[in-house]
């Protein structure tokens, strides 16, 4: 297969998307005939910068050279985060990256959720060697606190769920159906919070803590991007950045601490296994991940990995929201059932709701539905593609996939089409990643759980 000039291998690919062109697959063949050293440094808050060395090829690749580092930034400033890009060692790639994401430029997108979560506008420059910043890194201890009367809060897209926890075991957990996503006033959000709050809180006798696990950018416990509160205006954007801390007032002064959704999800691995290197993705309204080390700890990312890039090809689906093409949450949610079902010979009723969409095909699936199989089928071949990329930026041990897309039988398909194709293209990488799902004790300590054991009582 050949891609802007660079041949590389795949002998599965999805067989419903026979056009797929793995990054991270393209990107190792690309790398092979780079000789011209470049390096990408991303700030963050705090002076906290990771630093990223790598190489790029003559100018007879100029196309591909661009593609190259122009994907690698992105996919930096979605997984690592960060405000200020710098450039070592392709000025003339740095001005058109800077061009590319400005207000007028084609990642307007990516230039307004920079300024959204860091409030300060985004910038790409090109340095010298001598002004190259050095890298800081600072990994933080996450969660794991089991003692006294907790409460663990866990928003969903499409459910809210929430435990009351005594010493590490749940006394109580209901799971309700809310609707974040399509509500302008958030004042519906607060209320719907503060009501699980508090029917958390009438099952113990006090409550010492709350955690909160929460799709979406997080400074602090401030949502600065999340698409649970998509449509509220930007003009009562300050109520949303202090919602769950006013809501945690409505119970007490007491310890309240949100972290990403997906970085518990991690946790919670990790409090059930004991092992580290977790990275975790969740596959249902949009693509959801999170990452502890070997420690347990999170490194500080944003690991919105939902808009980082998977796929170069130009027939890529785009995107909506970010309008990027070849995006994780293409592939790896309900919107990759979706988008797949025509080619499986799946008409889907378009009045239904997407969850409803995505629970025809299940429905399909659990029939023997040869189409719907192969889209899970597909998904897995994703998948295993995809982790040569993930494993690149993370160190992976365990790669824990859950959320509605991964359950039944499709969920199974998933995985073994991973590890089928794993084992058949990448024997290394498939020796060192367990791909799985939450086994009964992860079950058990559960997101709202794990949530509920972020703060620390002082």
């Amino acid at each position: 297969m050949n891609y802007l000039g660079i041949d590389y291998s795949v002998k599965n690919m999805p067989v419903l998307d026979d056009a797929f062109v793995p990054f991270g697959v393209w990107m190792q063949e690309y790398l092979k005939g780079a000789k011209h050293p470049i390096a990408i440094a991303v700030e963050r808050e705090d002076g906290l910068t990771s630093v990223r060395e790598s190489f790029i090829r003559g100018e007879e690749f100029a196309e591909a050279n661009y593609r190259y580092v122009e994907r690698l930034v992105k996919f930096e400033l979605w997984s690592i985060g960060g405000f200020r890009v710098y450039v070592c060692g392709c000025d003339d790639i740095a001005a058109k990256l800077a061009a590319a994401y400005c207000p007028e430029g084609e990642r307007a997108f990516d230039f307004g959720f920079v300024g959204d979560v860091y409030e300060k506008p985004l910038e790409i420059i090109a340095v010298s060697k001598e002004d190259f910043p050095a890298a800081n890194e600072s990994a933080k201890a996450i969660g794991g606190h089991m003692e006294g009367c907790r409460i663990g809060f866990d928003a969903g897209g499409s459910d809210r769920k929430v435990s009351a926890v005594i010493d590490g075991e749940a006394v109580y957990s209901e799971e309700v159906v809310w609707f974040p996503k399509i509500t302008e006033d958030p004042e519906y959000h607060f209320n719907e919070i503060v009501t699980a709050f508090k029917t958390a809180a009438s099952k113990m006798p006090r409550v010492d803590a709350i955690g909160v696990s929460s799709a979406g950018t997080y400074v602090g416990n401030s949502p600065m991007v999340a698409s649970l509160f998509i449509k509220v205006p930007r003009e009562r954007r300050e109520e949303v950045k202090s919602i769950y801390d006013r809501a945690g007032l409505e119970i007490g002064d007491v310890p309240l601490v949100v972290a990403n959704d997906g970085d518990v999800t991690a946790l919670a691995g990790y409090m059930s296994t004991g092992k580290g290197n977790i990275l975790g993705i969740a596959m249902g309204t949009s693509e959801a991940v999170g990452y502890v080390n070997g420690d347990g700890n999170v490194l500080g990312w944003i690991n919105e990995l939902a808009f980082a890039p998977v796929d170069l090809a130009p027939t890529a689906m785009q995107d909506e929201w970010s309008t990027d093409f070849g995006v994780g949450c293409k592939y790896f949610s309900q919107d990759c059932v979706i988008k797949l079902a025509p080619a499986a010979g799946i008409e889907l009723d378009p009045e239904l709701s997407p969850a409803e969409k995505l629970k025809v095909v299940q429905g399909l699936t659990n029939e023997g539905h040869e189409g719907a199989l192969d889209i899970f089928r597909s998904i897995g071949v994703y998948l295993a593609h995809t982790l040569v990329l993930y494993s690149a930026f993370y160190e992976i041990e365990t790669l824990l996939i859950l959320g509605r897309v991964t359950s039944g039988v499709g969920g199974d398909l998933i995985i073994s089409e991973c590890n089928r194709v794993l084992a058949e293209e990448y024997p290394e990488l498939a020796a060192q990643v367990n791909v799985t799902r939450p086994d009964e004790m992860m079950r058990r300590v559960g997101q709202s759980v794990a949530a509920a054991s972020l703060p620390e009582i002082k």
